[in-house]
């Protein structure tokens, strides 16, 4: 593959996208990246004052952008479901679910689950399916799940998907993250089973310079391991337009087929988009369907449009 730069994403003129977390980060230079070629892109924050300062800096770079901040709060099914109920568009042709929590010290969200696991996972397990019937009946519509390549520290454990036995913060991210990649591999099979076009992928941004890494020690006032992971970002991260680029390649790139996991070409770690590596257990079907179920079950996020 010959290097792939934002320069490459094909015309998204008419196109409608959702990036959630796009007020900063990657999320903010994928939905400034798709405004660019033209594509009406909803900034799903869960702060509508960061999505607005967000979308005017989205206006300022790129004149003509079509971008709206819109409330989003993964860590609240409540919430999930008014933004679903709210999106005034008929047709949705990217849905990049990019939003995420690292390392952070254990807590639950408003529906009384683990922080890490209710947000990486659920919050998107239950946007996506609500928004799935609009993805479905829009051409060449793509599902987008951000992982990470540390998703390679755990394996899921379907009998402790709170971590009630222990929180170690490190684990339970890299549990979510697997749970990113399963999801992934079961939403292909299920799409491609009943003849939908939509292709379902995923992607990781390597070492990227973001807020990401400082959240979890700011969170606890850990002053001095805040400054530390400042400085790996200065030194070791790239920054946050290439780390972008994993997601907006399988976002775009004509090709890409479902199930496929992208992240840099150099180590997992910084460079071009490419087909990454991932852990054996992403692939494990019965895992898969397991995780399904109990997905549906605690978020009462059925997807009856691909009822087996």
């Amino acid at each position: 593959m010959t290097r792939w730069t934002a320069a490459d994403i094909p015309d998204q003129v008419g196109r409608v996208a959702v990036v959630t977390g796009a007020n900063s980060g990657l999320g903010y230079v994928t939905a400034r990246e798709l405004a660019r070629k033209g594509a009406r892109v909803v900034l799903a924050c869960r702060s509508v004052e960061r999505g607005g300062r967000a979308a005017e800096r989205v206006a300022a770079e790129v004149p003509g952008a079509r971008v709206e901040p819109a409330r989003l709060d993964l860590a609240d099914l409540a919430s999930v479901r008014e933004f679903a109920d709210r999106l005034p568009y008929d047709r949705l042709d990217l849905l990049l679910n990019n939003a995420g929590l690292m390392a952070v010290p254990y807590g639950t969200t408003a529906d009384g689950f683990e922080t890490q696991f209710g947000v990486n996972h659920l919050g998107h397990f239950a946007l996506t399916g609500l928004l799935l019937p609009r993805l479905l009946t829009t051409p060449g519509a793509r599902i987008v799940t951000v992982s990470s390549f540390l998703h390679a520290l755990a394996n899921i454990d379907i009998r402790d998907l709170g971590s009630e036995r222990g929180y170690r913060r490190w684990i339970a991210y890299a549990r979510s993250k697997t749970a990113n990649l399963l999801f992934t591999h079961e939403l292909a099979r299920r799409v491609g089973r009943h003849g939908g076009e939509v292709v379902a992928t995923a992607a990781h941004p390597g070492y990227a310079a973001t807020n990401l890494q400082t959240a979890g020690p700011r969170a606890e006032g850990r002053r001095g391991a805040e400054r530390m992971m400042e400085a790996a970002n200065r030194v070791f991260a790239q920054p946050a337009e290439a780390g972008a680029l994993p997601s907006l390649y399988v976002a775009t790139a004509p090709g890409v087929r479902p199930d496929s996991f992208f992240g840099p070409s150099f180590a997992m770690w910084r460079g071009a988009p490419a087909p990454s590596w991932r852990a054996p257990w992403t692939l494990d079907d019965e895992v898969a369907r397991r995780l399904w179920t109990e997905s549906v079950r605690l978020t009462g996020v059925s997807y009856d449009a691909l009822k087996e």
